[in-house]
């Protein structure tokens, strides 16, 4: 009677496989974690970025003042010689505008050369150029704003509001022209900024 041969099985450990599903499931988690950082560091980058543009648009804005201050200190002619003022860069009728009230002439260079022939102010640094447009809010050029009434002018309303029947029967005060000051600041990486304001002073 031949002996008779007994042969042991050989089977893989289940710890064997459970070692190859978590390494594979931890290699996943890893490539989402990578995707995922990868996704947060553009959102920051464009957060920073946008951050930095707002802060450059504010800064344009602040510079604006120094042409409205310019423009408030000017005198411009009245009457027969209220003719257009290049070197002011001032025009006494309304300048026609785009459907967002911006001058064309500061749109175009070639339509400002026609209006205007002052200088760029200089902004804070090189990188900054600023530059205006003035125009008056009355329809006719040759005539002083208390000559062509309220009906060719904008006025600025200063009509009291109660008080005695007295007050109330006078004449309304001659009209002050409305000068109206367009500015356009340009900066770094090209970004333009536009400031519109309005004042009134005695011709």
């Amino acid at each position: 009677m031949s002996p008779r041969v007994l042969r042991r099985s050989r089977h893989v450990p289940a710890r064997r496989h459970q070692r190859g599903v978590v390494l594979i499931f931890c290699l996943i988690v890893l490539v989402v974690l990578l995707a995922g950082g990868v996704a947060v560091s553009r959102s920051m980058n464009s957060t920073l970025s946008g951050v930095g543009s707002l802060a450059i648009r504010r800064d344009l804005v602040n510079q604006a003042e120094q042409a409205i201050a310019v423009a408030m200190n000017a005198t411009y002619p009245v009457n027969g010689s209220a003719a257009a003022n290049k070197a002011l860069n001032y025009s006494p009728t309304p300048l026609a505008v785009n459907d967002m009230g911006i001058p064309l002439a500061l749109l175009s260079d070639a339509t400002f050369a026609t209006v205007a022939s002052a200088a760029d102010l200089q902004g804070s640094t090189n990188s900054v150029a600023i530059r205006y447009v003035v125009d008056r809010l009355c329809d006719i050029a040759t005539q002083s704003a208390t000559d062509q009434g309220r009906s060719h002018c904008v006025p600025i309303t200063r009509e009291a509001v109660g008080g005695s029947a007295q007050l109330a029967s006078r004449a309304p005060p001659p009209v002050q022209p409305v000068y109206r000051v367009t500015v356009r600041v340009t900066g770094p990486r090209n970004l333009q900024v536009f400031v519109q304001s309005s004042f009134t002073k005695p011709e």
